[in-house]
């Protein structure tokens, strides 16, 4: 299975491309999610990676019988591997931020660049804390941070309560939960409700944003 196609088949069909993987790599499986995590929260264009289910899902797999992989050791690597992906993508927005922001840039405004760094200087702790458990922003939150010339001190003591909290919480209710009768009967289903569950708070803050903006250009229209 080319790992591209892994990918592909992880967003998919997420537990039987997982038990394949495991069967097929065995003791690799762990680079393969170390480079998974490490890549999705590392990399500001790679949003679309799996996250929360295949964590959820990785946990009810390992607790079951025949994997040969340890819960812990999976633990360690995987909280390692968003902690350094946050960190990663912390100096990339430290570096390229400030540069891609631009007066004419009708995207990436200057002003937008003073307007994150006022965030983060106000509620950056909590928006790296909280960004882990919704698709996409947690990939942003990060650059987002670097750009806004946050404190590293502060992201990193933050960005470890964040990797270990996401991490912990849905290996460790996959490993626990999965052993029940009813989530194993019903495991293709809960994963797609986690992965809409954490996709529901972006499309209403997006929506919200969407709405809010609008309002002001038909006040504005109405001064006019």
């Amino acid at each position: 299975m080319e790992f591209f196609d892994l990918l592909i088949q992880l967003l998919t069909n997420t537990k039987e491309t997982l038990e394949v993987m495991m069967q097929d790599y065995k003791t690799w499986t762990y680079l393969i999610l170390f480079i998974i995590i490490f890549a999705e929260t590392g990399f500001v264009v790679t949003p679309f990676l799996p996250g929360d289910s295949m964590l959820f899902a990785v946990g009810a797999l390992v607790a079951g019988e025949g994997t040969g992989l340890n819960i812990w050791f999976m633990l360690v690597i995987l909280i390692f591997a968003a902690i350094a992906g946050n960190t990663l993508n912390y100096r990339l927005g430290r570096y390229f931020g400030i540069q891609v922001f631009k007066e004419k840039n009708k995207i990436l405004k200057l002003k937008y660049y003073h307007q994150a760094h006022e965030y983060f200087e106000k509620h950056g702790t909590k928006a790296i804390v909280f960004s882990r458990f919704l698709p996409i922003l947690r990939t942003i939150a990060p650059f987002v941070a670097g750009a806004a010339n946050m404190s590293f001190g502060k992201f990193t003591y933050y960005n470890v309560i964040g990797g270990v909290a996401w991490i912990t919480s849905l290996l460790f209710a996959g490993y626990l939960l999965g052993k029940i009768p009813f989530v194993e009967r019903n495991f293709e289903i809960l994963v797609v409700i986690i992965a809409v569950g954490t996709f529901l708070p972006v499309v209403y803050a997006a929506l919200k944003s969407l709405f809010k903006t609008k309002d002001k250009i038909d006040d504005g229209d109405s001064l006019i």
